[in-house]
């Protein structure tokens, strides 16, 4: 029966968190709209998005419990989400999509490592690997070795560390506490924390951008859902490799909708990424 669990873990939990890799991956690029197309201030968007990701998410956790006995860790994991969520959404404004989520691939290596030193999950040979050849292709795509690199750019790395320690609770987490309520507690709790960053930007949004905010919110809330049954059923440290697909999404709806065009090394880093996530799951079933 466990071996059955374990199997079904090593395949369902990645599957959860590739699809909320992809949502995520549109979320951006609706926040990378609203900024740099219609000049919305990174506060009043991060604001905007869970507020209505909060109410967009209600169907999804309704019969889940909505009391906890580890409110201590929920605000943990709740300031650390937030602190990233305005690092992330401010780097947007400024690089284009595909080097942020080049730059966002450094949270699985903070994941990965405390997963072991924190959670005492086995850190396997394949696991570290898996994660560092990952990390060598995020560094083919970034090439911080050209002109074209900006430090502005490494806003997306802070939020990779906070990110890394909210999703290190929220597998703590998971040991006592329901999806739904994760959720549920992530999204009511981040409003009025995002609405302090936002008071000094307000909160008005301009009329050609509010669809792109509306889109951003329903899609967070669904990432947010399929993130934390991820976590649920498998290891944190094995979900991380599958982080590094996040990137040719993003990629892939950057050069459609903003015509960025990344340099030849994005498709050797892709590739390179794309090996590190089929060799760990090979490894783990």
């Amino acid at each position: 029966m466990i071996q059955m669990e374990m199997k079904t873990g090593a395949v369902m939990g990645p599957l959860y968190f590739v699809t909320a890799g992809a949502l995520f991956a549109g979320a951006n690029t609706a926040v990378q709209g609203a900024g740099m197309l219609y000049g919305v201030a990174s506060p009043t968007i991060a604001f905007w998005q869970y507020a209505l990701a909060c109410v967009a998410a209600l169907p999804l956790v309704w019969f889940a419990p909505w009391r906890t006995g580890r409110p201590g860790l929920h605000m943990l994991r709740v300031i650390l989400a937030a602190v990233g969520v305005q690092l992330w959404v401010a780097g947007l404004a400024y690089v284009p999509i595909w080097q942020a989520v080049a730059l966002i691939l450094t949270s699985p290596l903070f994941v990965t490592l405390g997963a072991g030193l924190i959670l005492r999950e086995r850190l396997t040979r394949s696991r570290v690997l898996a994660v560092l050849l990952g990390g060598f292709g995020g560094v083919l795509i970034l090439a911080p070795w050209e002109e074209a690199f900006t430090w502005v750019a490494l806003l997306p790395v802070g939020a990779a560390a906070f990110w890394a320690g909210s999703s290190l609770v929220t597998k703590r987490l998971t040991t006592t506490e329901d999806a739904g309520t994760l959720t549920l507690a992530l999204l009511v709790l981040l409003v009025p924390v995002n609405g302090i960053a936002a008071l000094g930007s307000g909160f008005a949004v301009a009329a050609e951008a509010l669809w792109l905010v509306a889109l951003s919110g329903l899609l967070i809330a669904g990432a947010q859902y399929l993130l934390v049954r991820a976590y649920v059923v498998a290891d944190a440290a094995y979900l991380q490799p599958f982080d590094h697909l996040k990137l040719p999404l993003n990629v892939l709806l950057g050069l459609v909708f903003f015509g960025f065009a990344p340099p030849g090394l994005m498709w050797v880093g892709a590739v390179v990424i794309l090996v590190a996530g089929a060799w760990v799951m090979r490894e783990e079933a």
